[in-house]
């Protein structure tokens, strides 16, 4: 079985101005995810929710061998890391049309096969 990293990008200025009853509308998105993911033996497992990227630290490494940190975002750019799932699975093809439900809330949605440093192959 190989791990899969589900990565949910988006404009976080979008979701902080969105009402509770969006909200609601995008977390049963989630929780058809989770439901499907586990009604086609796909295993979920990990994943959560980023905090706004306001509060991320960059940790660079300095000249003097001293770590020099500054406040984020990492990277300037409209779309944000939001939130992420771990999925492990047999099948990427159906992993990918199971995506297609959170994609319909968020928009893009990368899958990202994850290395596996076990020896096992996955």
């Amino acid at each position: 079985m190989s791990t899969y990293v589900v990565l949910l990008t988006g404009d976080e200025t979008v979701w902080e101005k969105v009402d509770a009853e969006q909200q609601a509308s995008v977390f049963a998105k989630h929780e058809e995810f989770a439901r499907l993911l586990a009604a086609r033996g796909h295993q979920l497992a990990g994943g959560e929710e980023l905090k706004p990227s306001q509060g991320t630290k960059k940790i660079t490494p300095g000249a003097d061998g001293k770590l020099t940190v500054t406040d984020g975002p990492y990277a300037e750019t409209v779309e944000q890391l939001g939130g992420f799932y771990l999925v492990e699975s047999d099948d990427l093809e159906d992993l990918i049309e199971i995506c297609g439900v959170l994609a319909e809330s968020h928009g893009a949605i990368e899958v990202r096969a994850a290395v596996d440093h076990s020896g096992n192959g996955g």
